[in-house]
Formats: C-alpha cells, sequence, structure tokens
C-alpha cells in the first residue's frame, strides 16, 4: 500500500478545517441530523496495531494523529453513558479470505500481533469487539442485531481506513436505516487525496461529516479534541 503522511499532529487541526469547509461549500447542510447519545453509537473500526502502529506492516502515517481524537470520544462516550462498539479485521487462514485474497498480497491474521488494537484504544469488559472479514463492519458479523437491541438509532464511524472500511460501514449503516456520522480528524486513510474524496462522498450520499471538538461540543463531552484551544 503506497501511505503519504498528509496529516502529522502539528497540522491536523488545519486540514480539518480544510476539509470541513470543502465538504460544507459542496454539500448542501443537514441541520436535523445531529448525534445524540445514548441513542447513538461511536464505532471505532480496525484501530489495529496492523494500520496504526509504526511497526505495523501496513503502516499509515495518517492514522497515528487521530489516536488522541478517538480517545477523545470514546472517554467523552464512555462519560455521557453512550455505547461504544469496536471492529477488528482479522483472518483465521486464505478460506476466509473472500475478495480480499485476490485484490492484496498480504491479511491480518487473527491472533497475530498486528491484529491487537492500538494502546489507548482497548474496549472495556462491556463493550463488544466485532471481528470482521470485509470491509463492511455489518456483515455477518452480529452488530446490526446488536445495535437494535439496545435501540441504538445512530452511528458516528470513526477509525481506518476512510475510503475502505469506514465508508463502506457507513454506507451499509445508512442502508439499514441509521442515522450516520463520520468524524473527519478520527479516521484516516491512505492518502489525503483518497480520505478527503471519501469524506465528501459520504457526506454527499449518507452521512454528516464533523470534526472532533464539534461533536465533543454537540455531546456534551468533556474530552478535548487534538489541536483544540485551552481556556
Amino acid at each position: 500500500m503506497r501511505t503519504q503522511d498528509y496529516a502529522g499532529q502539528a497540522v491536523l487541526k488545519a486540514k480539518t478545517e480544510h476539509w470541513l469547509a470543502t465538504i460544507r461549500n459542496t454539500v448542501a447542510p443537514r441541520p436535523h441530523l445531529e448525534p445524540h447519545v445514548p441513542s447513538c453509537v461511536l464505532l471505532v473500526v480496525d484501530m489495529l496495531r496492523y494500520f496504526v502502529s509504526p511497526e505495523g506492516r501496513s503502516y499509515l502515517p495518517a492514522a497515528t494523529p487521530i489516536v488522541p481524537n478517538v480517545v477523545a470520544l470514546i472517554r467523552a462516550w464512555r462519560r455521557t453513558g453512550g455505547p461504544v462498539v469496536f471492529t477488528r479485521h482479522c483472518h483465521e487462514g486464505p478460506h476466509d479470505l473472500g475478495m480480499l485474497g485476490k485484490f492484496f498480497s498480504d491479511y491480518i491474521r487473527c491472533g497475530e500481533p498486528d491484529s491487537a488494537l492500538v494502546p489507548g484504544v482497548e474496549p472495556r469488559e462491556d463493550e463488544p469487539v466485532f471481528r470482521k472479514t470485509t470491509y463492511d463492519a455489518f456483515l455477518g458479523t452480529g452488530l446490526e442485531d446488536h445495535l437494535r437491541s439496545r435501540g441504538v438509532s445512530q452511528v458516528l464511524v470513526t477509525g481506518v481506513l476512510t475510503h475502505m472500511c469506514v465508508e463502506t460501514t457507513a454506507r451499509s449503516a445508512f442502508c439499514r436505516g441509521f442515522e450516520v456520522f463520520v468524524a473527519a480528524d478520527a479516521t484516516a486513510s491512505s492518502r489525503e487525496t483518497f480520505h478527503l474524496h471519501a469524506l465528501m462522498s459520504m457526506a454527499d450520499s449518507v452521512a454528516v461529516v464533523f470534526g472532533t471538538e464539534e461533536i465533543l461540543e454537540k455531546v456534551g463531552g468533556t474530552g478535548r479534541a487534538l489541536g483544540a484551544k485551552s481556556g
């Protein structure tokens, strides 16, 4: 995978403002759609060492700076009583690769160190982790049943990769009748072009895109997003 370090820690806030401005100058606003805890699940997609750790085999440099934002959202959701759910993409062997086995030369093996969630993004005992074997976090995982049983009607998607698992999951959630939100600076991709185009595509068709600080203000969380001013 060809990767680009497009959103280092020092520039993430400025980048986010640019992404959101680009989206909002292009896509019609939807002010009637806003996240409401506890009916909105925070879905943390594939924040694995494989992608997020510098030692990971498919390391995404842009994923490291989003970790504090993902953590801030997790903490806010826990404080305000919102449900938090994680996904972990891994395969038991070549037999469950599906099309990914034809499209890519490597895969994440269940149980290997790279399949673990990165430090700081670990679930609590009462927060489920759904293993998935393709881009869609809903496909064959039981995620939808879990959310329905808890009265969840909204999904806030965070994690990696924006143009792959994040976007596919957001579209799948929308098609299942969930209101969908995406955090622009709590998601990351391999290249800025992929990231921004995926955000714009989702904003135009299935999701409302916010920055982490905006989301924290809306849900009453006391966490602070990366790059936010103090005081």
